[in-house]
């Protein structure tokens, strides 16, 4: 290991701040208050945002240790030894770099700064990027260096202006300047060329290029500085978690830039030869192209049925990619995904089989093994009704990247992607395991955990693969069989039409959970299962009905109402049971609206001003109600079946009867009638709406407007009550007469009331 200038006052400094940070972890973790964990490792990420979640706090400790790792990094200075002479130029580029870096972790201390403190580092970029230019003349081509030049600066101009338009609070500009599809384009077009300068030039080491490389990729993925908004509750964001690991990742940055100005800064390496080209030795050719086949096999089936593309919009990876990261980035997954749905790994192996270099055929069986494991993935993460697909909005962005008319749903309203993304694990696997056979480095040169590594992974995938004589088939889920709300129709029709046949006996398994199955259990053993249970119906067996009970603990006697669409019989009993109940109702209905029809009608003793006898008896479970929203607290008053408060009027009702509601409005006080009536109480009502209207919000029960042409004002409200007795029932039915005309006051009269009302 190279020793460094300030190595052991770096390694110190290092090694306190990972001891703080595992000892606030351990704090966060005991008492649930990840406060300080936060402040220490991100410095202002409020636990109101993300709520405090085991998990969460142990990625904090762990990009703890990361920082703690990049600090050594940045404080160490340069490597020991004579210092380099270096000319104007790369002196200038090194100062530049550590201000930058020096900028960098002034804003990682926890305080408060004011938006035009960015400006600094942003106009060092201008400086980091010109000098880059210059000192990179004999790496690269001139045209290289202008594109990486042009676009260093334009990302510049781009960061300067969305930080003086956030100070101002001028939103709209940010993104005309840098709208969130472009991400960090701009920025990695001059970091790219630099990383392919330093790596060409000897003054670097290839450790800086990689940290180069790892600040590359996330910045691929970040967002380019636009937020996203969120709320604080009690569940976990994860966008916001996201947001937060890559803000831990983003350490990266920093310490290629400080190993940059270090590398600048020691002595020049000595000259070394070039290392040879490794190839591998060359094999017969029919098990090379075996590894070439492998992975077109699934790309040809899938382009069969015209579907070319290799997972689709759903699983795991895609909602990451879709959901968390930049869209450039969300472009090039897509770009991939319908790359390997035609059967691109298979042009990237027979390039690796072509040249043979140990490095491209160990990048080869890399990407194949890792692109295995992401089908793996999203097999087990798919949804048979994926949540994104109840919101049209969502359904579009997803879609919008694939071409028109890929996945249309089908005349049942299904989205079909095609084969299972485990069939091209398995075929990407099995091409790496061959790649590692052929030309996998010798026994001197292969590391062990390299090959046990990919065995393992390759068997894991394998033994995922579906066989083709034992297919599952389809499963419908629960939900599945739960029917749309009208928001998720995007204008189809608001009811879809009921499921009838085998469909609606699954449903009815599924929603009731009327069998013992899983709800894995393919439908095909369900309907098979149906339809056994259905002949044991249909003979209605004594013997036999008393042995399914007792050894499968199934009655199906009382399971008439599942096996209908799929049973005549138990069709049958339904459908004689539905007619019974009815006519049962029917005639309650009757009897009750002929209740309605003998009670006396009211004669009012003056005119009113509208006056309506409610043709159908209503049937109230909670009482009517007359509520004015915007009225205030106070205190609420009960004479009778009448309670009053400040905007509030309730009629308490018995639930087990209807009642026969008559309504009249007068424009002054009408006489008190109390004859024929066990309750009539009057009270106040101030009618802030103009509309006057007593509801029952359980039953959904609404009476006609009571207010005097939508008149606003103070009302009195007049209730009459009684029982009509009817056939010798002990109760018969009830009676409701209520009066409204304008009056002031809110006192309660009571000018009737029985002692004891049943």
């Amino acid at each position: 290991m190279r020793r460094h200038r300030f190595g052991t006052v770096a390694a110190l400094f290092a090694a306190s701040y990972v001891a703080a940070v595992v000892g606030s972890g351990a704090h966060a973790l005991a008492t649930g208050d990840p406060t300080l964990l936060r402040k220490i490792v991100t410095g202002w990420w409020d636990p109101n945002l993300v709520p405090y979640t085991w998990w969460v706090e142990l990625l904090m400790v762990a990009g703890g240790v990361l920082q703690g790792w990049a600090y050594w990094q940045v404080l160490r200075g340069r490597p020991a030894g004579t210092a380099a002479v270096n000319d104007r130029p790369v002196r200038l580029l090194r100062a530049a770099l550590y201000l930058s870096v020096a900028c960098t972790l002034l804003y990682r201390l926890p305080i408060s700064y004011p938006w035009w403190s960015d400006l600094p580092a942003d106009l060092l970029d201008f400086a980091v990027v010109g000098l880059f230019f210059v000192v990179l003349a004999g790496a690269l081509p001139r045209w290289l260096r202008l594109l990486g030049g042009v676009a260093g600066l334009a990302s510049a101009v781009m960061g300067v202006t969305s930080t003086v338009a956030y100070g101002l609070d001028q939103y709209s500009v940010v993104q005309a300047i840098s709208p969130y599809r472009l991400g960090n384009t701009v920025h990695l077009l001059w970091l790219v060329p630099v990383l392919v300068g330093q790596a060409r030039d000897a003054r670097w080491d290839r450790g800086t290029v990689r940290m180069g490389g790892a600040a590359a990729a996330l910045s691929l993925l970040s967002s380019g500085g636009h937020s996203i908004v969120a709320f604080g509750g009690s569940d976990v964001n994860y966008r916001l978690v996201m947001l937060m690991v890559l803000s831990v990742l983003g350490v990266f940055g920093m310490v290629w830039q400080a190993r940059s100005a270090h590398d600048l800064g020691g002595p020049a390496p000595a000259p070394s030869p070039a290392a040879p080209v490794r190839r591998a030795p060359a094999r017969a050719w029919p098990l090379a192209a075996l590894a070439v086949v492998i992975p077109l096999i699934p790309a040809a089936v899938n382009l069969a049925d015209g579907m070319p593309v290799w997972t689709g919009p759903r699983g795991a990876v895609d909602d990451f990619f879709h959901g968390y990261v930049s869209y450039p980035a969300t472009v090039l997954w897509v770009a991939v995904d319908m790359l390997i749905g035609v059967g691109a790994p298979a042009v990237l192996v027979l390039i690796a089989i072509v040249r043979r270099t140990r490095r491209l055929l160990r990048v080869t069986m890399l990407i194949l093994t890792l692109a295995a494991a992401a089908g793996v993935v999203t097999s087990f993460t798919t949804k048979p009704e994926a949540d994104w697909q109840l919101i049209p909005e969502v359904v579009d962005q997803r879609l919008a990247l694939y071409p028109d008319g890929l996945f249309d749903p089908n005349e049942k309203g299904e989205i079909l992607f095609g084969l299972s993304p485990l069939w091209y694990s398995a075929a990407l696997a099995a091409s790496a395991l061959v790649l590692l056979a052929l030309y996998g480095a010798p026994p001197a040169a292969r590391l062990r955990h390299h090959v046990l590594v990919t065995a393992l992974a390759t068997s894991v995938a394998m033994c995922f693969l579906p066989a083709a004589d034992q297919s599952r088939g389809p499963v419908t889920t629960a939900e599945d069989c739960s029917p749309p709300e009208p928001w998720e129709m995007d204008g189809r029709p608001a009811k879809p039409p009921p499921r009838t046949g085998s469909q609606a006996f699954i449903c009815a398994v599924r929603r009731q959970n009327a069998l013992t199955f899983d709800a894995t259990t393919p439908d095909q053993v369900l309907l098979a299962y149906g339809r056994r249970l259905c002949a044991v119906y249909t003979r209605n067996d004594p013997r036999e009905l008393a042995r399914l009970r007792e050894v499968e603990g199934v009655d199906v006697g009382n399971l008439s109402g599942v096996l209908a669409e799929i049973c005549p019989a138990a069709k049958a009993e339904v459908t004689a049971k539905a007619a019974a109940e009815n006519r049962e109702y029917e005639e309650f209905a009757a009897e009750e609206q002929r209740k309605c029809d003998a009670t006396p009608r009211h004669r009012p003793l003056i005119k009113p001003a509208k006056a309506i006898r409610l043709k159908e008896p209503e049937w109230p479970e909670a009482g009517l109600e007359l509520y004015d929203e915007s009225a205030g607290e106070g205190r609420s008053t009960s004479a009778g079946p009448v309670t009053a408060g400040p905007g509030r009027v309730t009629v308490g009702t018995h639930s087990d009867f209807y009642v026969c509601v008559t309504l009249e409005t007068y424009p002054r006080r009408p006489p008190v009638e109390t004859k024929g009536w066990d309750d009539v109480v009057e009270v106040g009502y101030a009618n802030q709406s103009g509309e006057m209207s007593f509801m029952d919000g359980l039953s959904g029960t609404e009476l006609p407007d009571l207010s005097l042409n939508g008149r606003k004002g103070h009302y009195r409200i007049r209730v009459h009550f009684a029982w009509f007795p009817w056939k010798g029932e002990e109760y018969g039915t009830q009676r409701l007469l209520i009066m409204a005309y304008p009056g002031s006051g809110d006192k309660v009269v009571t000018y009737r009331g029985l002692p004891k009302r049943r």
